[in-house]
């Protein structure tokens, strides 16, 4: 797993420009969009996406077009140097992660695993 002290985590333009809408319909400016790594799914881990106003002590805020994402220490390790991204396409509309660290991915992209 890479280093997160050495790693960047990046927000994709769509991805920035989602959150920036869904934050103005809750009509709060607070709402940062969490992104998370769980044990589960079809090939060992999941990422979980949710909205949170609160950072933790173990959270690292990354920021792109005065929008927020906040990631804990925990899931950094699997996301070092991966990008968060919104993707439209003809199955619907979603929030994806692009990461070089896993070694396999579900077909439902929410799932990966690594070595």
């Amino acid at each position: 797993m890479p280093d997160s002290a050495q790693s960047a985590f990046s927000i994709s333009e769509n991805a920035a420009k989602r959150v920036a809408e869904l934050r103005a319909s809750e009509g709060n400016d607070r709402l940062m969009l969490r992104v998370a790594v769980d044990g589960g799914g079809c090939n060992g881990f999941q990422y979980r996406f949710d909205f949170d106003e609160a950072v933790n002590d173990n959270d690292t805020v990354f920021e792109r077009d005065g929008v927020k994402v906040v990631v804990d220490d925990v899931s950094l390790d699997f996301l070092g140097d991966a990008q968060v991204d919104y993707k439209q396409e003809l199955i619907g509309s979603y929030f994806a992660v692009e990461n070089p660290n896993a070694t396999s991915n579900c077909g439902c992209g929410t799932s990966f695993s690594v070595d």
